[in-house]
């Protein structure tokens, strides 16, 4: 009998959460319905609220459900990654990328999964002919359209939404992209790893979604995640074009 999604293998989905009280129960309900071949991974950065406890709550009764507890609030960067750790010490053959805030739709995941059949990573974009993004004010608006512009420009990378977060990895996909140089967060952690998925020559593909604004709970965004992503990927951006102008030349140090 297949074990796993068809096409794909075995899949999970991480969802990162800090005070998600309101909104993983639903999110969690729904990815059941619309992938039941999938497993959940919460990875719980020891929220206030009792996101953990009411993940080991879900946990207890669906065997698809499963608990990483973090410490503390050590940024979604640190949660994927380690989630990324998880599904690989357990053979995973695919991790998905989901927000516990209810704005990635887990109905669109089915068309991730078998966009990833025939790709090594698939974006769920907001950029994208046929991508809604549902009561988001101009300002956030223009802010995503910018800097996923700014960031297409800087690195070079033919991808849309580099920016967002709803995603399908293949494993093979993460082991090439040398993640262990990763040291971003927020808007910058995606577009970092584009960014490595793009050096490192994976089949990359981008399918349309359904972006919604959170409707309970408070956005994680704020001016510091920005102001990290425009100094990361100039900074990217301009060690790319000197090692393209001198390219027996190493540079050295990580990536900032």
């Amino acid at each position: 009998m297949p074990v796993g999604h068809p096409g794909v293998g075995r899949v999970l989905v991480v969802i990162p959460t800090y005070n998600e009280a309101e909104n993983l129960p639903d999110v969690v309900a729904r990815v059941r319905v619309a992938a039941p071949a999938v497993d959940i991974l919460v990875a719980d950065d020891n929220s206030p609220d009792g996101t953990g406890a009411l993940a080991e709550a879900m946990a207890a009764t669906d065997p698809h459900v499963n608990v990483l507890h973090r410490p503390g609030k050590e940024g979604l960067g640190a949660a994927y990654l380690a989630g990324f750790g998880w599904a690989r010490r357990r053979g995973y053959d695919a991790v998905v990328e989901m927000d516990a805030d209810g704005s990635h739709a887990p109905e669109d995941l089915p068309a991730l999964l078998a966009a990833a059949r025939d790709a090594d990573v698939v974006i769920g974009s907001r950029w994208t002919r046929g991508a809604r993004v549902l009561n988001w004010p101009l300002r956030r608006l223009l802010l995503s359209r910018c800097g996923n512009l700014y960031a297409r420009l800087a690195l070079g990378m033919p991808v849309s939404d580099a920016t967002g977060g709803y995603r399908v990895y293949r494993s093979t996909a993460l082991t090439a992209m040398e993640l262990e140089s990763v040291c971003s967060q927020g808007y910058s952690f995606q577009v970092e790893l584009s960014r490595l998925a793009h050096r490192a020559g994976v089949r990359i593909v981008e399918v349309p979604i359904t972006f919604a604004e959170r409707e309970r709970g408070a956005s994680k965004m704020s001016p510091l995640i920005v102001a990290e992503a425009l100094w990361r990927i100039t900074t990217w951006g301009l060690r790319d074009r000197r090692a393209a102008a001198w390219p027996g030349r190493r540079v050295a140090g990580r990536w900032p």
